[in-house]
């Protein structure tokens, strides 16, 4: 009989001992809001901030709600208004062009290369079409694009880099963490990413006046000298009545989790691309199924896992995945006709004009993109790796 895996795809790790012992010293203080302290105490969120400041080499880090409310933060610190235009990967999450139009901006869709990277050529296109001064960079699914090339070619023409980090948190480019290329890098500490918060975000920066703006929108009032890894207070002085507040601040209770799971990451980079290789090595040469090609100078995070079927029809990827998960292992296909769960595309957000992009569609409908979570272990990888390339040379 076929072997059948018996994983959970949504089960994450459960927080450590340490992590919840943290969590119930600040229930038992009852000051769960970030400027609730005693007097001469930081407080956790003003202690991770920093933790976190100082773990990818940034001067200022703001911890928030959630990642979107950091992408949707940093917007608006760099200028981004209504009207304006930003630029952003064709291969994202809804959340990414959300948080543009959220402020009555125009995404504009750049296109993705095979390698799952935003399409450096396109870019240059669609700077120059769009008179746009500001990208939004999604390292989707944690993939790195050559972050050398993309800084030479926006810094030329006057372009503001925002890097979405959700999936990149712990991953780097040529040694320079992921994040730390542009003005701003924005992560999440959702369920499903690096940390676990259930919900938040982090927004790292070196610019001065962007800090100061990020923090007096996250709703600071007029508290923010409470902020340490921020900047002098004459900076606020300058934009403090100009700068509206968005409230979307982090509480003590997730702060403390997260801070304990913050000095755990390198370890937990290290499972994850334990993990990693072993699908890639066993779904290496299988015929009619791509593996994406990592790029020598990228140190990625393998926490999912994507592979390409290039112009295969529409029925038979749908029997793959359907066969797949008769087996107990969840596909999810980005070229579906209609969304599923996470899976929309540029073209399902009906918010945003149309933007036709034929080369990128080909490479959209091609991918199958699986979760790795760390309760699998590397011998569940590799049972994962034989189902699928058992079905897909079935489904040849």
């Amino acid at each position: 009989m076929s072997e059948v895996f018996k994983g959970n795809f949504t089960q994450q790790e459960p927080i450590s001992e340490d992590a919840i012992e943290a969590a119930v010293a600040v229930m038992r203080s009852g000051r769960l809001h970030r400027y609730n302290t005693l007097p001469n105490e930081a407080g956790e969120v003003a202690e991770l901030e920093q933790e976190f400041a100082a773990s990818v080499g940034a001067k200022y880090c703001l911890a928030v709600a959630s990642g979107g409310y950091a992408l949707g933060c940093a917007l608006r610190a760099v200028g981004v208004g209504a009207g304006d235009t930003v630029l952003t990967n064709a291969f994202t999450l809804a959340p990414v062009p959300g948080a543009i139009s959220a402020l009555g901006a125009t995404p504009v869709f750049v296109g993705v290369t095979d390698g799952l990277v935003i399409d450096l050529d396109d870019l240059q296109v669609k700077i120059h079409t769009s008179g746009a001064k500001v990208l939004m960079l999604s390292h989707m699914r944690g993939h790195i694009v050559d972050m050398d090339a993309l800084m030479y070619i926006c810094n030329g023409a006057g372009v503001i880099v925002i890097e979405d980090c959700a999936h990149t948190m712990g991953a780097t480019w040529d040694g320079v963490p992921s994040g730390r290329h542009g003005a701003v890098g924005c992560y999440s500490t959702q369920t499903y990413k690096h940390i676990n918060s259930g919900e938040g975000g982090f927004l790292v920066t070196d610019d001065d006046e962007i800090a100061a703006k990020a923090i007096m929108l996250s709703g600071s009032y007029m508290l923010y000298g409470k902020h340490t890894a921020a900047p002098a207070p004459q900076v606020f002085e300058a934009i403090k009545y100009d700068t509206p507040n968005v409230s979307g601040r982090m509480d003590h209770l997730r702060a403390a989790i997260l801070r304990v799971q913050l000095r755990n990451l390198p370890a937990q980079v290290e499972h994850w691309n334990a993990r990693y290789r072993t699908v890639e090595n066993g779904l290496r040469d299988v015929e009619g199924l791509t593996i994406i090609q990592r790029p020598q100078a990228e140190g990625y995070v393998g926490s999912s896992f994507q592979f390409l079927l290039l112009d295969w029809p529409d029925d038979k990827i749908e029997a793959l995945v359907a066969a797949c998960l008769k087996r107990g292992v969840e596909l999810k296909w980005f070229g579906a006709p209609e969304p599923v769960a996470f899976t929309s595309r540029y073209d399902s957000w009906r918010y945003v004009d149309p933007q036709p992009l034929p080369d990128s569609d080909r490479v959209l409908k091609a991918i199958v993109d699986m979760r790795l979570p760390l309760t699998f272990s590397v011998e569940d990888c590799a049972q994962l790796a034989r189902i699928i390339k058992d079905e897909v040379l079935a489904t040849l």
